[in-house]
This record gives structure tokens, C-alpha cells and sequence, in this order.
């Protein structure tokens, strides 16, 4: 290995623990308000697994509270998805690397099995690349196959910052209020006709819209 890569991975590595700090000690200052939470701790005390998505730009939070609980996190496999895969591996996340919206893909079917036989999963349905917010066919098909309900979380944070990417990333500031908002758990029926599934998709993506659009307002 020559002396430039040498100095690139450790550069990528100083990298990574500085992020995954400073990611810690962000949210600890965020005053979280959970909506709904009732549904998902009901899920849990009975130790059923389920399929928890919510959009890419608002993803900090919703990654962060499942931190220790053993999920699996679907990430891209992109320089920035390394990035975010290192950080929920130090979360205690399985983590797999791909995308699922593709009915075939390899990563769809580890997702399916995990939420059949294992663990949680979490993902991004919009991600890795867009179009933003809207809903990709895996999170439904992930939940139909396995047979567990889908949640869906829409975040709201009440100051922020956003970044100049293509799903226009949301950091919150330190100490901000956050307000995260479950949907009751959703169950996909395994016997669901393709039309039926479609419709099911279209609907899973207007409710995440819903819950995104009522999380990001505060005082009313």
C-alpha cells in the first residue's frame, strides 16, 4: 500500500469516529417529543418484529433512537453510505449494503429474511438517490413477504439546517425540539393481488407524506 492511500484511510478513519461523536452528542441535546410511540412498544413487549421506515433528509433521529436495539439498517453502498454504515455498526446495527428497490435484489431478500426470523429493519424508502420523499416499492414488499407490519415515522425538527443534497438533508441544531410521529403498524396482506400491492404502495406513501408534513409543525 502506497503512502497516499495510506494517508486516505487514515484520514477516512479519524473521519468516521470524529462524526460518530459528534452525531452523539447532537442528539443528546435534542428535546424529542414521540408521538404515538404506544404502537411500537407494543410491537416490542411482544417481541414482534417489524419494518420501520421514514424518509432519507430526516433520517439522523430515527437512526439514532433504535441505536442498541439490534436492527438491521439497509444502507447504499456509496462513499457516504460508508459513512453512515460505520456510525450504526458502532450503534450495535446489522447493517447490509444495497438497495431494495428492486423486487430481486439481494438486499431486499436479506431485509425479508431479518424481518422473518431475526431482527427489526430499518431503512430509507426514498433513498439512496431519490426522487425524494417519494415511497419505493421495497419497505411494502419487504413487510408482505415477511409477514411483519410496517411502521412508518415522520420527523420534524423545529430549527435546523439544511444541506445542499439532493433529498436536502436536515440538521437539527443543538437543542432543538424534535417531534417524531409513528403511523399504526401496518399490515400487508401475503395473498395481495400485484394491483392490490400497488395501491398498498401508493397509500404507504401518502401517509409517510402525512405524518412528515404534521411532524414538521411546531406551536400550532
Amino acid at each position: 500500500m502506497n503512502l497516499k492511500k495510506i494517508k486516505q484511510n487514515t484520514l477516512r478513519f479519524i473521519g468516521q469516529i470524529t462524526l460518530f461523536h459528534a452525531v452523539n452528542i447532537l442528539c443528546k441535546t435534542l428535546k424529542i417529543e414521540e408521538i404515538n410511540k404506544e404502537a411500537v412498544e407494543k410491537l416490542e413487549r411482544e417481541n414482534k418484529n417489524y419494518v420501520f421506515a421514514f424518509w432519507h433528509g430526516t433520517m439522523l433521529l430515527p437512526w439514532y433512537i433504535n441505536r442498541n436495539k439490534n436492527f438491521l439498517g439497509l444502507i447504499s453502498k456509496s462513499k457516504d453510505g460508508d459513512l453512515l454504515a460505520n456510525t450504526l455498526r458502532n450503534w450495535r446495527y446489522q447493517v447490509v449494503r444495497g438497495s431494495s428497490s428492486k423486487g430481486g435484489s439481494v438486499a431486499l431478500e436479506v431485509m425479508i429474511d431479518y424481518a422473518k426470523n431475526k431482527t427489526s429493519v430499518a431503512v430509507t424508502p426514498d433513498g439512496p438517490r431519490g426522487p425524494a420523499l417519494k415511497l419505493k416499492a421495497g419497505v411494502v414488499i419487504a413487510a408482505k413477504k415477511s409477514g411483519v407490519p410496517l411502521v412508518l415515522a415522520g420527523v420534524g425538527y423545529q430549527k435546523k439546517k439544511y444541506l445542499s443534497s439532493w433529498d436536502r438533508f436536515q440538521v437539527p441544531k443543538p437543542f432543538s425540539k424534535v417531534k417524531l410521529i409513528y403511523s399504526n403498524p401496518i399490515y400487508v396482506e401475503q395473498t395481495l393481488t400485484y394491483e392490490k400491492t400497488s395501491e398498498t404502495i401508493r397509500q404507504c406513501d401518502y401517509k409517510l407524506n402525512e405524518l412528515q408534513t404534521k411532524a414538521a409543525i411546531f406551536g400550532l
